[in-house]
């Protein structure tokens, strides 16, 4: 049974896709932070595992990732764990542009990184970063989260060139306004009819099913490719 890591599992849109790759038969490492106890539950409830470390410190990640390893290699990782702390750059602190591309870029480094010899020794993996519809259109009082998931983008075009010749696929997923209490609480439905073209939010489930499908055998010839899934925002 292939095993795969989510990082932010305990999210509406990490436990959906934690759901939906335990759907489809891999053995889920549901990861959390602050959330010991949701992933522990939701592991529980897929049959899977739970891990729980900060992934923007490198050694608390490495540590936890060998320890993973030592069950056997993890042949799909998931990087959904990000960071908001929204305000215009020229208001911006050190700190929050720290917290931004800690959790989402050096997030990436930090977990993907020991993964990858065992993964492309095995001659098989899939990797999807989720970025977001910020990193392509921009938005304002989110330079240091559209800079994280921007970052993330570059990452993956030059990681599937690395991986490529070793039968991992890595690709990013960038959703647009997706359901959640923290979209419902920000964007009233009238702002959401103005500003996504489909006339409403998004549906974690909908985002899961396409991150499914890049880390099934059918997205095999597909890699290094941002996908956008965001009701024709961009």
């Amino acid at each position: 049974m292939i095993r795969a890591l989510v990082t932010g599992g305990t999210s509406p849109l990490g436990a959906a896709i934690c759901r939906a790759l335990a759907r489809d038969g891999h053995r889920v490492i549901v990861h959390g932070h602050a959330s010991a106890e949701r992933a522990a539950a939701l592991a529980a409830e897929l049959g899977g595992t739970a891990a729980t470390f900060d992934i923007a410190d490198h050694d608390a990640t490495l540590a936890s990732v060998e320890a993973l390893l030592a069950a056997g290699p993890v042949q799909v990782v998931v990087h959904n764990a990000g960071a908001h702390d929204d305000v215009p750059m020229a208001a911006m602190t050190p700190a929050q542009w720290q917290r931004a591309i800690g959790v989402s870029l050096d997030g990436f480094f930090h977990v993907v990184r020991p993964l990858l010899l065992p993964m492309m020794g095995t001659r098989f993996g899939r990797i999807v970063a989720m970025s977001s519809v910020s990193a392509i259109t921009g938005n304002r009082g989110q330079v240091n989260y559209a800079a994280a998931k921007a970052g993330l983008i570059g990452a993956v075009r030059a990681l599937s060139l690395e991986c490529a010749p070793r039968g991992v696929t890595v690709n990013a997923v960038a959703p647009g306004l997706i359901d959640s209490p923290a979209i419902a609480a920000a964007v009233p439905p009238e702002a959401v009819k103005r500003m996504v073209p489909a006339r409403r939010l998004g549906r974690p489930e909908e985002v899961a099913e396409l991150v499914a499908f890049l880390c099934s055998d059918r997205a095999g010839y597909i890699t290094g490719q941002t996908v956008s899934i965001n009701g024709g925002m961009a």
